[in-house]
């Protein structure tokens, strides 16, 4: 089946998402970024990790602005794209991510009025106006959590529901798939139900519960537990030291780690981290572990990261080095394989913006998995029905 499940993406940055969704099998055909250095990057990181370009190409520039999607020659051309694809009987989905300071706490917390904010809108627009038989749309946890963004949330889902989409929904946490990271964010998907009918699944409701939909199939470590065990807190920095992984504690979920496993000092982009102008004595009075202040939150090396996001003068240091962590550190918190590479001309700022902005690759592989876990499961269950009844 997988080899028949097309995906058009938008918003794609890097394309941390889509590299998740390909290596379970789906087929990238149409990138949409809007954003040119991103754009650049999804092609150079492609490159390098020899994945073929998408059928129907990348689209930035005015091609990438949602709006024009919804309205005109550009959202035409979408349609027509979307309508060639279905000839040869793929199955077709969108998956996306639209900017989400505006719902973030932490954010600008402008909400559906937010020029970011309305992109989210124009993304259910967009898969109302095309209806591709599934979708994913990811965001932060503010639009799910907050009381004022929650009324907007639910108004989107009633617009999905009103085209005929049946929808499922799960607050997660990138640390459940592997990824060393405390990350929540808000993942909706929906099926078109004519295409569930096709696929002779059969549902009632226009809701899937978490035990008809196989969300918990890719957790590979359950919340509950994971912040339950020993980890380390705080403990004065020393440059340079070494320290073995203390008992109890889940070594591939922790910093180190991952910074080995990704070998990220002889990495293409281990040079790659902000220099300090002043300061330095500040860096090294930081102790080990101590992210309690909302910048300059210095990791522990045996600890998972907080969320990876470098906006807003968020700043994260090196556990044992004086000074930033680098974008092969960055890219190795978020699960990036360590041959996944950001080009050398790409702005430190942008480097360090899309690696913020990005799912986090082990996470989008299980989200991949889960859909195909689903479809191949119902179909399967559907059939043994059908073979009970009519023997």
């Amino acid at each position: 089946m997988s080899d028949r499940l097309c995906i058009f993406s938008f918003f794609a940055g890097s394309g941390f998402l889509d590299i998740g969704f390909e290596t379970n099998g789906f087929n990238i055909v149409y990138v949409n970024e809007i954003f040119a250095p991103f754009i650049a990057a999804y092609r150079h990181s492609r490159e390098v990790l020899k994945m073929r370009s998408p059928e129907y190409g990348y689209h930035h520039g005015e091609a990438a602005d949602v709006t024009n999607l919804i309205t005109g020659k550009a959202a035409q051309h979408l349609q027509e794209l979307v309508q060639d694809c279905r000839k040869s009987h793929n199955i077709i989905g969108f998956i996306g991510g639209p900017p989400c300071p505006d719902f973030s706490i932490g954010g600008k917390n402008r909400g559906r009025l937010g020029d970011n904010g309305k992109l989210s809108a124009s993304y259910i627009e967009l898969i109302c106006r095309n209806l591709p038989d599934f979708f994913l749309f990811e965001n932060v946890k503010g639009l799910w959590k907050t009381a004022k963004h929650r009324l907007f949330f639910e108004s989107l889902k009633q617009q999905l529901q009103a085209a005929g989409y049946i929808l499922t929904e799960r607050l997660i946490n990138a640390i459940e798939y592997g990824v060393p990271q405390d990350r929540e964010r808000i993942i909706l998907i929906g099926f078109k139900n004519s295409f569930l009918q096709e696929m002779k699944i059969v549902f009632d409701k226009k809701l899937l519960s978490e035990e008809t939909f196989p969300w918990n199939n890719s957790i590979l470590y359950h919340q509950e537990k994971v912040f339950a065990y020993p980890w380390r807190k705080c403990e004065p920095f020393k440059e340079n030291s070494l320290t073995p992984c203390p008992d109890g504690i889940p070594e591939e979920l922790t910093v180190e780690y991952w910074f080995r496993k990704n070998n990220v000092l002889n990495h293409p982009n281990a040079e790659h981290y902000f220099q300090p102008r002043a300061g330095m004595t500040k860096f090294a009075a930081i102790q080990e572990g101590d992210n309690s202040r909302k910048s300059f939150k210095r990791l522990h090396r045996w600890r998972y990261s907080p969320t990876a996001c470098y906006g807003n003068n968020e700043v994260h240091l090196h556990p044992y080095k004086i000074r930033r962590i680098s974008v092969a550190e960055a890219l190795a918190i978020q699960s990036l394989p360590a041959n996944f590479i950001l080009p050398e001309n790409m702005s430190l700022t942008n480097m360090f913006k899309t690696i913020g902005n990005g799912v986090p690759y082990l996470a989008s592989k299980a989200l991949a998995q889960t859909i195909i876990n689903f479809l191949e499961t119902s179909v399967k269950n559907t059939a043994d029905i059908h073979n009970i009844t009519t023997t």
